[in-house]
């Protein structure tokens, strides 16, 4: 059933039709897109003006925050599908959907350039995240929806052995994935040296070497190097910094995740920049 509906009661198109029939058997047709899971999500998506071409809803979830989103999408015409927990599940990528699904236009990713741009553009010193090998879904979706909170104006990521930007990671960004560009680089050593031509301080995070970071001047125009969850920074890339801070670990574990060590060192430079 479309929650839409035809009010009328016309006859829709054959094309419709069989797209309607493609999707209540769980197949996806090709030029539906990406797509964003969980009521987060979606209605941060609405709300940012992202293109979205068409929401699933699971039969009987038409309470609180979905009742809100299937409002504003009705008000944006965008197409309301209601199909049974079924056919959620498997056209689920997250399989924690929460009772809603949409297909998306690709997010797109910026330049470089963009960021700083952003950042001009606000008469703010750049702040910016860099990510040297992220390859788990919630870290990549944390590191975004605190980049966010903070006010960095971007994240740069690599091509290769990196994830991107995808279903899970919208999801566990709450949203945030609308609204920090993220730069999709061949080569985040030679960015490094590109941001650094452009007068910005890189600094990398380590669990060894360089001063604790709450002894580090984070002020001024800065990029901050989160290194992947196993090995941490490359040593090229580690090189490449202007300078490593550390997070010090007074307890028997000897290293936190990087979603939590970017967190903590983002609010060090957000309060410096504030002091």
């Amino acid at each position: 059933m479309d929650i839409t509906g035809d009010k009328k009661g016309k006859k829709m198109p054959r094309p419709q039709r069989q797209y309607i029939e493609r999707t209540k058997r769980g197949d996806k047709p090709p030029d539906e897109g990406d797509k964003l899971e969980g009521r987060n999500s979606i209605a941060e998506a609405i709300k940012s003006g992202r293109t979205i071409n068409k929401i699933l809803i699971q039969k009987g979830e038409k309470e609180g925050s979905i009742r809100q989103i299937i409002a504003q999408a009705r008000q944006r015409g965008i197409v309301i599908q209601e199909v049974d927990k079924v056919s959620m599940d498997r056209n689920s990528v997250t399989h924690a959907h929460q009772g809603i699904i949409a297909y998306v236009s690709p997010k797109d990713y910026v330049e470089v350039d963009d960021i700083l741009e952003n950042a001009k553009s606000k008469g703010e010193n750049p702040f910016i995240i860099v990510l040297d090998g992220i390859t788990d879904a919630y870290n990549l979706g944390s590191i975004l929806r605190t980049s966010e909170a903070a006010g960095a104006h971007g994240i740069i990521i690599p091509k290769r052995r990196a994830i991107g930007l995808n279903a899970a990671v919208s999801k566990a960004s709450a949203g945030a994935i609308e609204y920090v560009p993220v730069a999709r680089v061949t080569n985040i050593s030679q960015t490094i040296e590109y941001l650094k031509n452009k007068n910005i301080w890189v600094i990398g995070t380590g669990t060894s070497g360089g001063k604790p970071f709450y002894h580090s001047d984070l002020k001024g125009a800065v990029a901050l190097v989160i290194g992947s969850e196993g090995r941490g920074m490359g040593r090229l890339v580690a090189q490449k910094c202007d300078y490593v801070v550390n997070i010090p670990m007074a307890g028997e574990i000897t290293s936190l995740n990087a979603a939590v060590a970017g967190s903590i060192i983002m609010y060090e430079i957000v309060r410096q920049r504030k002091g």
